[in-house]
């Protein structure tokens, strides 16, 4: 096992270093300049040839490349050109509400997804099965700026003043100011990796809030979760229920199905004992996926919800030709990316004792 986690972050490193090389080039094929988007009618010749002088826009890109790739190494994505902020800080400070907000929506789309495929498959060609596919087909149809105003309007007018309101917008109500958990405990952070990371979770308002036992912020940060994280899961939802039910339809018609229903054993021991753990191993295989586009795709529900994270970063990132903020957070979900396959890998083992990862 230990080889093959070893081979697999090896072979990630060649991922990473194309990433970084598709990237940096890609950013700057884009027509536009730094200069020009963020200084508008300001952006004379001169004005323009000390903006790329103090940014090291004017050097060869070969010459851009190796210094970024050089500082990357060592944890150093450079400083915004439009902020004057270490990039390294707006991840901190973006990256993870972003991951909470993803986490939710996965959550959702799991335990919705996979309960919705096991029903569908177990009642093949009946109501339940057709109910359950255009529930998903619906799901994946559905624009998701429309629906978080929909779910919006519906939770936050409708049914303001009712046991069922939810908030709109942001990550806590207004007026709402968590501690961070190492203030709770008295720590300082220093500026070391250890220190960034504290700060890194601090800034996850619902995990923060769990951590230091602060409920009225955690209750509060739940709520606010509820309506952008289901809008991100329906897409989710409806691809894992759909290769869920595919899955196990297909290992259902397996022999060694038809011989533990032969030996007389129940349909839900069949079902959680036999069939569903082999049935997994494309589903888990779906679920990293999913995870990895959340982590990027979140733009339309972040803008939508009023929510700061990666997708408005980078959004506002590409409108303002921000390069260094627009590299440092590819390479990150990159990196979490690669993770995650790595993990979803290792699973295979536990899933199906035939699959041998050495």
């Amino acid at each position: 096992m230990i080889g093959y986690v070893l081979r697999r972050l090896l072979i990630a490193i060649p991922v990473l270093v194309g990433v970084l090389l598709v990237v940096f080039l890609l950013v700057r094929l884009v027509p536009g300049e730094p200069c020009t988007a963020l200084l508008g009618e300001r952006a004379t010749v001169e004005a323009c040839e000390r903006f790329n002088e103090v940014n090291g826009l004017n050097e060869p890109i070969y010459v851009q490349l190796g210094i970024y790739a050089g500082n990357a190494l060592t944890g150093d994505f450079g400083e915004s050109i439009r902020f004057s902020r270490p990039v390294s800080q707006i991840i901190v400070e973006r990256l993870p509400v972003t991951l909470e907000l993803t986490a939710a929506a996965l959550i959702t789309a799991v335990v919705v997804g996979i309960p919705l495929g096991i029903a569908a498959a177990r009642r093949h060609n009946t109501a339940v099965d057709v109910a359950a596919m255009a529930f998903a087909n619906v799901g994946v149809s559905m624009p998701i700026f429309w629906l978080g105003l929909l779910l919006a309007y519906l939770f936050a007018v409708v049914l303001l003043g009712t046991p069922f309101a939810l908030p709109p917008s942001g990550n806590l109500s207004p007026g709402s100011r968590p501690m961070r958990f190492f203030e709770v405990w008295g720590m300082t952070p220093s500026e070391s990796i250890g220190g960034t990371i504290l700060e890194f979770i601090s800034n996850m308002t619902v995990t923060n809030a769990l951590i230091s036992a602060q409920w009225a912020i955690f209750w509060d940060g739940l709520k606010h979760l509820v309506l952008p994280g289901i809008t991100l899961a329906t897409i989710p939802v409806a691809i894992i229920a759909r290769m869920t039910r595919s899955s196990l339809l297909d290992v259902l018609g397996r022999d060694y199905i038809r011989t533990a229903r032969a030996k007389g054993a129940g349909e839900r021991r069949v079902i959680r004992g036999h069939a569903l753990r082999n049935a997994m191993l494309p589903v888990v295989t779906i679920v990293g996926l999913q995870l990895g586009g959340l982590l990027g795709g979140a733009v339309l529900t972040e803008t939508v919800f009023g929510l700061a994270g990666v997708g408005t970063a980078l959004f506002e990132a590409i409108t303002a030709r921000d390069f260094p903020i627009i590299q440092g957070f590819t390479l990150v979900i990159a990196t979490t990316y690669v993770v995650v396959n790595l993990l979803v890998d290792i699973s295979y083992g536990y899933l199906d004792p035939r699959v041998r990862l050495e």
